[in-house]
């Protein structure tokens, strides 16, 4: 236990700049306003997109990442390593969505292809 605390510590103090806060943010903003993100085919096939909450989540999971490869810093490559376990959930599908057979998977990777890597 007392390994776990001590290791969740040194997470939290993992560096995360700026540029990737906001890579963070397009990514969770994209599932929610994907006509801002140039991303207007899933405006009908998204019923709810990511919560603000999805960003914290997403930021965490990255520094955790970063520390399992030994770095002190997130890269934005530890962001799409984690991206796809923490939004899969977090993305309701329309009606439309399920008809066309389209996943959530399919939708992060996509917004993952067209968000600019910082």
């Amino acid at each position: 236990p007392e390994d776990i605390i001590k290791a969740r510590k040194i997470v939290k103090e993992v560096y995360l700049s700026e540029k990737i806060e906001n890579y963070i943010l397009d990514i969770v903003f994209a599932t929610r306003f994907p006509e801002q993100y140039k991303l207007e085919k899933f405006k009908p096939l998204i019923e709810y997109g990511a919560s603000p909450r999805a960003s914290i989540n997403l930021a965490s999971a990255a520094k955790a990442y970063a520390f399992i490869k030994r770095r002190g810093f997130v890269i934005p490559e530890d962001v799409r390593a984690v991206c796809h376990d923490v939004l899969r959930h977090r993305i309701g599908l329309s009606y439309e969505a399920e008809a066309e057979n389209i996943t959530t998977e399919e939708i992060i990777s996509e917004i993952l292809n067209t968000i600019e890597v910082p």
